[in-house]
């Protein structure tokens, strides 16, 4: 199969989803321009802030995406291109995208808060506890990932003696000198365009040339080299400053501008796929169909049967709970208009739809190296396969190694991004767990007026996301993608619940909703029964068998008590319309 074909096929049924169902979407729903939203009624300057519709896609955009739509395709073609591109198209337009919206906009019919305070206007307090608990420990769980990721990236290698090997560490340290220079910009870019009034249009095209000046000087000069210990606690007070900080000096600029870099990502993919087209070279050599049990393992470990592993594996590039946090957390106290509310949040999720569909055509052009174990890190078979598209095309065959690097730059940047965002919506979901329905942060008293106090949330979930960073995430880790997957059911359930409550149509929840959960509790049930496995066999590294069993039992238990209530909760409403 010819990657241009993939791709351009995939782009038009995605825009054509766009014009048509997300449309219908919006007027059963009742969208309405004409409603203030929460970021006018409760506007505070810090996480209430009106923001311009292109400012705003960035930041979710830059958010949500990061880089799952890049590893899951990846990850997953091990079962063919066929499935690939049918659950990134059907989950991203009828699952991903719905459950985006729908969280959006469920949020800001409820003053901007989280989907727990959804949950609980229609579906009671218990639900919302226990949902934003899972939450709440899902973002914990990730920050502790991008932290050790984002120091990973940023930190010096040693030689045997101790001293730094200079060589080894120059390209950690450009990505380090970049990334800190990029905040610099961004917070620059904030006050020229919200307390200088500045032109959007003046102060992006500056702002993109201040990007690439940035990478200019990052490359040339980078003298941080420091150990991976010494970036977790710089990351820390990063986060910590930032999830606190008011929006538009720092995440808005930040993230739109970041957009910027993912633009340039796609748009330099997506030129490689149609150049080498032209030039003959853009095939596509996965089988269309390998089989139903992933037998190839290019890392070593099988991903087992398609059925769950396909839907857990591509999560961002189809449907994402992390999605429904962003949406109904930081994106929903900024909203302008309820009309940007589809592009935002329906076409953001397409375009990662077609970022999915970019890294498929990227791993089939190296399909050989992939699947021979050769080349498997997805970030890397990414940039690898795309330069090597790029490198293909008359006239551009030495900017290969440029493309390659700069790819890897813009997917690195990204977790800095999803980092930030993610301390900030663990901050939200913290003061939230403590508010009775209808109470405000403002309202509270006594132990409940310290622990909502935004500084206070922030360093609790600081330092319990990267002291976990520091000990040991990865040995959770493998849960992680069930558990991403049981909150974009929940957060499904939770939409329709609302909706059928105000007595709109959301039978187009339900398929998506029942799919969903039946995939993560599958899942999670051949994780138990993996684990129970390994402890019967002892050896190193049992007890965190244990743990993980606990915990997977713990996610199958939440899972079926929120399903009962949430499908009690319909069959009232549904009973009630009759």
């Amino acid at each position: 199969m010819n990657g241009i074909v993939v791709l351009l096929a995939g782009i038009a049924i995605l825009v054509i989803a766009y014009v048509t169902y997300g449309k219908w979407l919006a007027k059963q729903w009742g969208v309405d321009p004409s409603k203030e939203t929460p970021a006018h009624t409760e506007e505070d300057g810090v996480d209430y802030v009106p923001a311009k519709a292109p400012v705003l896609l960035g930041h979710h955009f830059s958010s949500i995406a990061g880089a799952g739509p890049i590893n899951g395709p990846i990850q997953a073609a091990v079962f063919g291109w066929v499935p690939v591109l049918l659950w990134v198209l059907i989950g991203g337009i009828f699952f991903g995208a719905v459950h985006d919206f729908g969280a959006l906009f469920a949020s800001i019919r409820h003053k901007g808060q989280s989907m727990g305070e959804v949950i609980a206007d229609s579906m009671g307090t218990k639900a919302k506890k226990l949902f934003i608990t899972f939450s709440y420990l899902t973002l914990i769980l990730v920050v502790a990932a991008f932290a050790s990721i984002v120091a990973n990236t940023f930190m010096a290698t040693y030689t045997e003696s101790g001293a730094v090997d200079v060589a080894a560490s120059a390209a950690n340290a450009r990505t380090a000198m970049i990334s800190i220079l990029f905040i610099v910009i961004a917070i620059v870019f904030g006050l020229l365009v919200y307390r200088r009034n500045a032109s959007l249009g003046v102060s992006t095209v500056v702002g993109v040339i201040a990007i690439a000046a940035c990478m200019a000087i990052g490359f040339n000069w980078h003298p941080l080299y420091l150990s991976n210990t010494a970036w977790m606690i710089i990351v820390g007070i990063y986060i910590t400053v930032a999830s606190v900080t008011p929006v538009w000096i720092l995440l808005q600029p930040r993230d739109y501008l970041s957009s910027f870099l993912l633009y340039f990502m796609m748009i330099v993919a997506v030129v490689g796929i149609i150049g080498s087209a032209f030039t003959g070279s853009a095939s596509m050599d996965i089988p269309a169909f390998t089989g139903f049990k992933d037998t190839l393992a290019p890392t070593g470990a099988s991903l087992g049967y398609m059925f769950p592993a396909l839907f857990v594996t591509i999560a961002c590039g189809a449907i994402s709970g992390f999605h429904s946090l962003v949406g109904s957390g930081t994106t929903a106290k900024q909203l302008n208009s309820e009309k940007d509310a589809r592009p935002i949040a329906y076409g953001g999720m397409l375009i990662e739809c077609a970022l999915a569909i970019i890294s498929l055509c990227a791993v089939g052009y190296i399909w050989a190296n992939y699947a021979s174990g050769e080349t498997v890190t997805p970030t890397v078979v990414f940039a690898t396969g795309i330069s090597k598209m790029v490198g293909s095309i008359p006239g551009l065959a030495g900017t290969q190694e440029v493309a390659y690097s700069m790819l890897v730059l813009a997917v690195s940047a990204f977790c800095l991004t999803s980092l930030d965002t993610a301390t900030r919506l663990a901050r939200y979901m913290f003061q939230e767990f403590w508010l009775n329905p209808g109470e405000t942060i403002a309202e509270t008293t006594g132990y409940k007026k310290i622990l909502t106090n935004p500084i206070v949330a922030t360093i609790i979930t600081v330092i319990l996301g990267v002291g976990l960073g520091l000990t040991g995430y990865a040995n959770v880790w493998p849960l992680f993608g069930a558990a991403n997957q049981l909150l974009a059911a929940l957060g499904l359930l939770g939409v329709a619940t609302w909706l059928g409550k105000a007595g709109k149509n959301n039978k187009m929840f339900y398929i998506p909703m029942a799919f969903m959960l039946v995939v993560t509790i599958t899942s999670l049930c051949f994780t138990i029964k993996s684990n129970v496995a390994a402890i019967s066999l002892g050896g190193a590294g049992v007890s965190w068998c244990y743990i993980r069993t606990v915990i997977a039992v713990l996610l199958v238990i939440l899972a079926v008590v929120l399903a009962v209530d949430g499908i009690k909760t319909l069959m009232k409403q549904d009973k009630k319309a009759a």
